[in-house]
């Protein structure tokens, strides 16, 4: 599987346990950066909460460096260890999990707070509308001025992201590029300019 799963939109869960309100709230984040600023808009979506226990796997699932969690005030490891747990072993990244809890009145345990927490994301990513999301690498191009319409032209059509462009004697463009199609297009786009067209991969052309 080259892919890896993302939620399309912020998506909400609702669970009752043993009286206990957990809501799951889930949206796509790219980097730490939104993942804190989701979690913070959750705390301020819900500030008479018990608790709002979070975790995400904030790129890639791989990439450990944009893993985190919180318990919250629950008692540790009860509650965003479980959370990542369950993102970790799933094909989910760009994710960030928020579980807010109203207590109930009745007391779960160390062990039922674990299954509780687990369960509450477990059920939300069964049901969770999600898009495929693939790797990609970012590559430059040069080209000269009379190339720009028809590259232009034909980015559009594709499924390679234009990052930025800079404009001096040529024109510079930093593209995102899908590991897995990359190197058909890249052929494409030599043709279309009929080699008058630099690539730098890698920081190597």
């Amino acid at each position: 599987m080259d892919y890896y799963q993302s939620p399309t939109h912020e998506q909400r869960f609702d669970l009752e346990i043993k009286n206990s309100q957990f809501i799951t709230t889930i949206r796509r984040t790219r980097g730490r950066d939104e993942a804190k600023a989701f979690i913070a808009d959750m705390n301020m979506r819900y500030p008479d909460a018990n608790h709002n226990c979070w975790a995400f796997v904030a790129g890639p699932p791989k990439n450990v460096h944009l893993w985190d969690q919180s318990d919250d005030g629950e008692p540790k490891g009860t509650a965003g260890k479980p959370m990542l747990n369950v993102l970790q072993h799933s094909n989910f990244g760009e994710i960030t999990v928020v579980v807010t809890r109203y207590f109930g009145g009745i007391k779960l345990g160390a062990g039922g707070l674990v299954r509780a927490y687990s369960q509450a994301v477990v059920e939300a990513l069964d049901q969770l509308e999600w898009q495929e999301i693939y790797p990609r690498e970012t590559v430059s191009i040069k080209i000269a001025y009379p190339m720009l319409g028809k590259v232009e032209y034909w980015l559009e059509n594709s499924d390679i992201d234009v990052e930025d462009k800079q404009f001096s004697e040529s024109i510079d463009v930093s593209l995102a590029v899908i590991e897995r199609t990359w190197p058909e297009q890249k052929q494409a786009l030599i043709d279309l300019c009929q080699g008058n067209i630099t690539i730098i991969e890698n920081d190597k052309e």
